[in-house]
């Protein structure tokens, strides 16, 4: 299965669908990785606070893909934030995943309370430039956080990855990135904790496509203009979730899903939560 790439505001492609690894930890977590790559994902989401990095590396190794194939995001946490920390905590990742590089790199939270997010991002800057990172990003920030980045590096982030779902569209956040040029990326783009598979408007939009609940979604969050990063452990799963590229939804029935809106589910204010 192949799966399409877009292109992102730096020249360089990304997949148009991710696979998430948050919680896949030891054995099971490299048999599950290894499955997806199996499937056809290529975008491997982890971060070092995942503790996982070393499992999607094991996972690559015992693939027989080539590294060049893959497309390797993970993040910075808020205990590296600030300039020199900030190459130190990407060297710890680099090293965790053994690659010469990283296509992409996320500040994991903004933490404004440290106010040092400026400063990784101009580091992440100057190890883009050495071509240790490929295409440099955020996560969880919000305009105004971004509005700095911006102002403050002349860089506009190529992904702004962020809590995503049926029941928080993020419709302000996705047209500053789209006036920007900034990819979306969705975390938790199922919803799962909350269930949304069984909710009329998601049935009524499967039913009429021949797809479950978890694709109708997913091809909602690729309408959006989002990339989703589902993540499941089953391959049955994996392979469900990757099969939303054969078909299209209406202008309505993309209106009907967001319509379902409530606000965050998890809590994850980006102005006050505190991820070291």
């Amino acid at each position: 299965m192949t799966i399409p790439t877009r292109d992102l505001n730096d020249k360089n492609s990304i997949p148009a669908l991710g696979f998430g690894t948050y919680k896949l930890w030891g054995d099971e977590g490299v048999d599950a990785i290894q499955s997806a790559i199996d499937v056809g994902y290529r975008l491997l989401d982890t971060a070092l606070n995942y503790d996982n990095e070393k499992e999607v590396a094991e996972a690559m190794q015992r693939s027989g893909v080539p590294r060049e194939e893959f497309f390797v995001t993970t993040k910075l946490p808020g205990r590296f934030h600030g300039y020199e920390e900030t190459l130190k905590g990407f060297e710890e990742s680099r090293v965790n995943l053994g690659l010469d590089y990283i296509d992409l790199y996320l500040i994991h939270w903004p933490m404004p309370r440290l106010d040092r997010f400026v400063d990784s991002f101009k580091a992440m800057a100057k190890l883009q430039a050495e071509g240790l990172i490929r295409s440099i990003g955020v996560s969880n920030f919000t305009t105004v956080h971004l509005d700095r980045v911006i102002n403050e590096t002349g860089i506009t982030p190529a992904v702004n990855q962020i809590e995503l779902h049926p029941y928080f569209p993020q419709g302000p956040l996705r047209s500053y990135h789209d006036a920007h040029g900034i990819t979306t990326q969705s975390w938790t783009p199922l919803a799962r904790q909350r269930s949304p598979f069984k909710e009329e408007r998601v049935l009524a939009v499967a039913n009429a496509h021949g797809v479950t609940s978890s694709q109708a979604i997913l091809r909602w969050h690729i309408e959006l203009g989002s990339i989703p990063i589902p993540k499941s452990a089953h391959r049955s799963f994996q392979e469900e979730n990757a099969k939303v590229f054969d078909f299209k939804l209406t202008p309505e029935e993309i209106a009907s899903i967001s319509s379902m809106e409530t606000g965050r589910l998890w809590g994850g204010d980006p102005d006050t939560n505190e991820e070291l």
